[in-house]
């Protein structure tokens, strides 16, 4: 049956449709405010069930609004989402100092000093020569001051 079209949707889809219905209510929503919100093509079960699950993942909180919960967003976007997604893979493994030096490895050089901007230590102290390139673990993936000032940003 090869013309047979796949009726799933990709994973974490539902999720995100979800997310973004909360977001921009900027207010808690019960399952059914969110079915409205995304146009009632979704049973308010499947909503619920997704909510459900965004609450065990910590991702939502919930309040109780007469019979039912109440949604509202731990996170303020999808780059918080993902911050999470990074924090919890990192929470996950005994040995989190291998796992950073591993990230920061594969990091490109722009990455690697937004990184380093973010963390404070991306410009050059005043005191020796090549004081800009500490040594805190670098992989060498690149601490050649890039110029990145973050402005790719997705």
């Amino acid at each position: 049956m090869p013309d047979v079209p796949s009726a799933r949707r990709p994973a974490g889809e539902l999720e995100a449709e979800v997310l973004a219905a909360l977001w921009s209510a900027r207010q808690p929503m019960t399952p059914q405010d969110v079915q409205a919100a995304l146009g009632g093509d979704l049973a308010r079960t499947t909503i619920a069930t997704i909510l459900a699950r965004l609450f065990d993942k910590g991702t939502v909180e919930r309040t109780r609004a007469g019979r039912a919960y109440a949604y509202t967003p731990t996170v303020q976007d999808t780059a918080g989402l993902a911050a999470r997604r990074m924090h919890t893979e990192l929470g996950r493994e005994a040995d989190r100092s291998t796992v950073l030096a591993r990230f920061v490895s594969d990091l490109s050089a722009e990455d690697e000093q937004l990184l380093r901007d973010l963390l404070g230590d991306g410009a050059p102290e005043a005191g020796p020569a090549g004081a800009g390139t500490s040594g805190a673990g670098s992989s060498g993936a690149g601490s050649s001051g890039a110029g990145s000032s973050g402005a790719d940003d997705r």
